[in-house]
């Protein structure tokens, strides 16, 4: 897909700004602070509901303003035109697809955006939450009945949790149906991620090898957050009490991990930051190309501060390999990357919140 129209209102320096796109590749470039990152974080938000920067939701909302909004005209591989829209002004958010109110599920749906930037090596070396958010996103957009399983999950959750809080053993026949419920859903989700990370893996293998060579072959290992031999429900009527004990489900799929290992660094403290990067680097990118395997279209690549985050080899290797497929790439910079120069790209100056094309 490509956007061929973003305006942005209200989030951190933007007051109100409109960047017309074309295909191929767009440089965003200007001082520190003047809202390059801001732009990059609008198209990411179309497409994941949340930002890829940390910290609290409000911070995304321009200081003295009352909203915030994005809205985008996309085209998608089929020739499809659409309408996207996002906004908050109270503590959730509304999406607008083609004119029409619709959950944010089905504004994310046609929206695809992947990212590369400064904290992405927390893909790597971070918390679990952020591979289950990379994970699950690569699986929403290709595998049906996904969402279904995972809003049925989370329903059910909630409720196991809310009876936990209470402190109260209570009958089983209380906590039953909750569980049989989340096992059930939960044994959906664990299929889904299984059969996207299979077909992930020699695509990630492929991406890791052209990026990290001197690390040798990649393995995965994915843990689905309950015991591999024994169902969720049986695990949760056992795990009961302890759960009690802990106010909280301590087993299911919102447990999930997966982690990669090279032949020449089995564990992750044998990686270096630029190593981590680069691992993450390859991850984005494999997750891109099984899109466009998927869906027939490459997603929008975002990658922010490019020159600071890989040397002048890998940005050439990664520029040369985003050409080569069509993407559209958006890039952000103090100043344009060299091995961008002699190549055809569109380029944007950005300061004190303002953009203006140059290329």
């Amino acid at each position: 897909m490509k956007f061929e129209r973003l305006r942005i209102q209200g989030l951190r320096c933007l007051t109100d700004v409109t960047v017309t796109l074309d295909e191929g590749i767009h440089v965003f470039v200007g001082p520190n602070g003047a809202g390059k990152t801001s732009v990059l974080e609008a198209a990411y938000l179309l497409s994941h509901g949340r930002s890829f920067r940390s910290g609290a939701r409000e911070a995304l909302m321009q200081r003295g303003q009352t909203a915030v909004s994005v809205f985008a005209e996309v085209q998608d591989g089929s020739g499809g035109y659409h309408r996207l829209g996002l906004g908050r002004s109270s503590p959730r958010w509304d999406a607008r697809l083609d004119g029409i109110d619709v959950p944010l599920g089905q504004l994310v749906q046609a929206c695809a955006v992947v990212c590369f930037e400064p904290g992405s090596h927390a893909l790597i070396a971070g918390a679990a939450e952020e591979r289950r958010r990379f994970l699950d996103w690569g699986v929403f957009h290709v595998e049906h009945g996904f969402l279904t399983a995972w809003r049925r999950y989370q329903r059910a959750l909630k409720q196991r949790n809310a009876l936990l809080r209470t402190g109260e053993a209570g009958p089983h026949e209380l906590y039953e149906p909750w569980e049989r419920e989340l096992g059930e859903a939960g044994a959906i989700i664990d299929d889904h991620r299984r059969s996207y990370l299979d077909r992930l893996l020699p695509v990630l293998a492929d991406s890791a090898s052209n990026l990290l060579p001197e690390l040798g072959s990649l393995s995965l290992r994915y843990r689905r957050g309950w015991a591999d031999d024994v169902s969720l429900s049986s695990v949760l009527a056992e795990q009961r009490g302890r759960d009690l004990a802990r106010t909280h489900t301590t087993a299911g799929p919102h447990r999930a991990d997966w982690s990669l290992s090279f032949e020449r660094a089995p564990l992750r403290e044998h990686l270096s930051r630029g190593q981590e990067k680069l691992t993450a680097l390859a991850c984005v990118l494999a997750q891109a190309q099984l899109h466009a395997t998927c869906r027939g279209d490459w997603p929008v690549v975002c990658l922010d501060d490019l020159a600071s985050e890989l040397d002048l080899d890998h940005q050439s290797a990664v520029v040369d390999r985003l050409t080569s497929v069509g993407a559209q790439v958006l890039i952000t910079g103090t100043e344009c990357p060299l091995p961008l120069q002699p190549r055809s790209h569109r380029l944007f100056h950005v300061e004190q919140g303002q953009i203006r094309p140059l290329l």
